[in-house]
């Protein structure tokens, strides 16, 4: 446990709402026991309600609520809800205010989050995951002083109450009824008839607790026996729309749904010839549903079975959902870190040099060939501890041809089967042997650990978690990171070597990390790195690798007024959003001022160049790093220009996104030898 204490003497310091994120929080699956969508809005509102009435701003009884004091708490997490109580003259149900206040709760649950983040009782994971921070907690339970994290307190408490049969207090009481009102406490205990009887007879003892449970309680009957609010189908946009538009033919998939969008609305369906609808969500307000939403609604697992089989692979990290996702995410998490990268730094400055200086002046290279094969020859070696650019053009295009047979079904499957595709297939096995031959104990000692170890030690301490078929794909993947990374970088050179102002601010910035040497890991932070870092920032909107996810809904759900029925496909558009002009104003303009301060247009939910929820990107900060060290160093030595000169940019956009074969590069001038 950590040696810090926060020193509160009395866990009253923290709301109610706070302690009930710390009571229902599962960190299994890093984020609430099931109480899902409206069920926990409605809790918080309940929180929130109980919480004003302990602080004497409002009282309540069976019957009704009514303001006592309007003066605020100073509780950023109340006082809006305080607010709307003080507009309202004369008494209102409490399960009027259970329903008017549960439509904002969103906004109190991420606040409470944030708070609980800031004050190091939680710790915030990628892909919107929560834990219990190891931050001591010093507190008063039954007259005696005791220590622990937070979360662990404030259940020992509702323990106490519950098996003890000590007296609860009037807090304690509250979150008790408002758990007990879902139903939660049979996943965090062994459940017997005293123990229900017992944890009825608290939810019955305050009157608080009590009007509120049963107002979320009626509140939650009655949403399932309302008439559906369904009063349209999803808008369906004609295909003719598609194959007219321009950015179908420069392969720009963002811009196209973002028009489509624009125009039928933030969810619509196209119907291509002999296939079931497609249906699509795009949009800032899309974006945000899916962040929030994605995990009790929508899954990975139906789409990717095919395309895991191809690897002989079954629950891959992106196909798993739920707890077991987030298992494996948190397993994995250090290998994918800056951290671990930042470690290596001076074999990633020498992988980048050994590379780089066999360019020549007037050399041309196609750009997405030269920019994979120089991110592959760093990631090989640091991923997995082998050379592999042998190999590594046919590991690439046997995953893309996979991709494009089973994810995007734009080819049929016998096209996976060709002869050609059959001996690229057969380079996964090399690269496994390579990896295997070096990755024992006495060639790995003294060796910083690498993503292959982790892998091959989770597979060695749980067989069943991370099966040896599974090895296959999780070990190959890590190479084709090496596409996708290495597309970014194409993207990225391309906006520097066709914007000769911001190519002199970017060398401005490299000459001067590396003019007295090499730069540490720390000297890659703002304002050292200020016009790279927001550059980087414009490419990934205006250039997306991955422009959309997949998704099959597993619990039915309405999104705006329009129903996602189970078991229907949908296609998350989550970078259409880059190109829409209430999230990014003049959206196909290259502006790194975007992300200044007040304009801060990354902040919203329209930016999303990682993806979204529970399956964001799990090496965004590695991939930051590394593509920031590229970028700086080609600027540091060399010039580029782009070739043709009058090159006209279109996307090459299946299975993913990349600029189409025709950009090339040219190496214009050599600003300095590079020492090798």
């Amino acid at each position: 446990m950590s040696t810090s204490i926060t020193e509160n003497v009395a866990a009253q310091q923290l709301s109610l709402p706070e302690e009930l994120i710390l009571a229902l929080l599962n960190e299994e699956s890093g984020y609430f026991h099931q109480v899902p969508g409206c069920d926990l809005n409605c809790a918080f509102a309940g929180a929130v309600l109980a919480e004003l009435s302990f602080l004497s701003r409002i009282d309540m009884d069976m019957e009704s609520l009514f303001l006592t004091d309007g003066r605020e708490t100073g509780n950023p997490i109340l006082d809006p809800s305080l607010r709307e109580i003080a507009k309202e003259q004369g008494r209102r149900s409490v399960q009027y205010w259970i329903e008017r206040l549960a439509p904002q709760a969103e906004s109190v649950i991420d606040l409470t989050l944030e708070r609980l983040v800031d004050m190091e009782l939680l710790e915030h994971h990628d892909g919107e995951f929560w834990t219990l921070a190891r931050t001591a907690w010093r507190g008063e339970l039954s007259g005696r002083s005791v220590e622990g994290s937070v979360g662990q307190f404030v259940k020992t408490r509702i323990v106490m109450a519950v098996f003890n049969n000590e007296i609860p207090t009037p807090r304690d009481a509250v979150i008790i009824s408002l758990m007990n009102t879902y139903d939660v406490f049979r996943f965090m205990f062994e459940m017997d008839k005293e123990t229900e009887d017992r944890i009825g007879f608290i939810s019955n003892m305050d009157i608080i607790g009590r009007s509120i449970a049963n107002a979320v309680s009626q509140h939650v009957v009655g949403s399932f026996l309302r008439p559906s609010r369904l009063d349209r189908e999803i808008p369906r946009a004609p295909i003719r729309k598609v194959l007219l538009s321009p950015h179908l033919r420069t392969g720009h998939i963002p811009a196209l749904f973002a028009d489509l969008s624009k125009e039928y609305g933030p969810v619509f369906q196209l119907r291509p010839p002999f296939s079931e609808p497609l249906t699509f969500l795009a949009g800032p307000e899309m974006n945000q549903w899916a962040n929030r939403n994605g995990r009790t609604h929508l899954r990975a697992r139906d789409y990717f079975v095919d395309f895991e089989r191809v690897y002989g692979a079954s629950g891959v990290m992106p196909s798993l959902d739920g707890a077991d996702h987030f298992r494996l995410r948190k397993a994995m998490q250090p290998a994918y870190s800056r951290a671990r990268l930042a470690g290596q730094i001076d074999d990633l400055y020498r992988y980048v040099r050994e590379f780089i200086s066999e360019w020549k002046v007037g050399d041309v290279y196609q750009a997405t060939a030269m920019s994979r094969r120089l991110i592959n020859a760093q990631l090989s070696p640091l991923f997995i501890g082998v050379e592999s650019q042998d190999i590594f053009d046919d590991l690439a295009s046997f995953k893309e041809r996979a991709l494009t047979v089973h994810i995007m079904k734009a080819l049929p499957k016998f096209m996976l089967k060709t002869p050609g595709m059959r001996r690229r297939a057969k380079s996964v096995d090399k690269l496994l042997e390579r990896i295997q031959g070096v990755h024992t104990a006495a060639q790995r000692a003294g060796r910083p650990r690498n993503l292959a170890d982790d892998w091959l030690s989770l597979h060695a301490s749980d067989p069943q978690f991370v099966p040896e078929t599974n090895l296959r794909f999780a070990l190959s993947a890590a190479l084709v990171a090496s596409v996708y990374l290495g597309d970014s970088l194409s993207f990225a050179l391309y906006a520097m070597a066709s914007q000769p102002e911001l190519y002199e601010r970017i060398q401005a910035e490299a000459d001067a990390l590396f003019g007295d040497g090499d730069p540490s890991e720390s000297d890659y932070a703002l304002p050292a790195i200020d016009v790279t870092h927001r550059f980087i920032m414009e490419v990934h909107r205006m250039y997306p690798v991955v422009p959309m996810s997949i998704r099959n809904v597993m619990n039915s759900s309405l999104v705006g007024t329009y129903e996602l029925p189970v078991g229907s496909r949908v296609f998350i558009a989550q970078t259409a959003a880059h190109f829409m002009e209430e999230a990014f104003p003049d959206p196909f303009k290259f502006d790194i001022d975007r992300y200044l301060p007040p304009r801060d247009e990354h902040l919203n939910a329209g930016y999303a160049p990682y993806g979204l929820g529970t399956h964001r990107c799990l090496g965004t900060r590695w991939m930051e790093l590394q593509l920031a060290v590229n970028l700086l160093m080609i600027a540091h030595y060399f010039k580029l220009e782009v070739r043709p000169a009058n090159y006209r940019f279109k996307f090459s956009p299946l299975p993913s996104m990349k600029p189409s074969k025709k950009l090339k590069f040219l190496i214009a001038e050599r600003r300095r030898p590079v020492p090798v």
